[in-house]
């Protein structure tokens, strides 16, 4: 009995810092979307005529390694981001590295 009590304690130990790490990735995300380059992704991703990110992301045509390779290297009017990205403080406090800013922002916008 002691050991089942101390297995379902772990068990859900485990799943409630699950789900706190998801929220804390999705909230950093979104601060990153708000806050790059001082005015935000939405300036011009939440834009009509521009590339749609969330829209891209749920009918599959921007997955995570797409996603990543356009922060890295820019494309179109859209400029590198990924070292705007990691000035951001969420991303610092966070102590985030690159894969984790990116993945991040890609979960608060596939979320969105």
């Amino acid at each position: 009995m002691k050991k089942t009590l101390g297995f379902l304690a772990g068990a859900a130990l485990i799943s409630l810092s699950s789900a706190a790490f998801a929220d804390e990735q999705t909230d950093i995300g979104k601060k990153i979307y708000d806050r790059a380059f001082g005015r935000g992704c939405g300036t011009c991703h939440d834009i009509k005529s521009n590339p749609q990110l969330t829209e891209n992301i749920k009918a599959g045509t921007l997955d995570r390694a797409k996603f990543e390779e356009v922060l890295t290297n820019g494309r179109g009017g859209m400029p590198k981001a990924l070292d705007e990205i990691m000035k951001n403080k969420a991303v610092t406090t966070a102590g985030y590295g690159k894969d984790q800013a990116i993945d991040a922002l890609y979960k608060y916008v596939s979320t969105k």
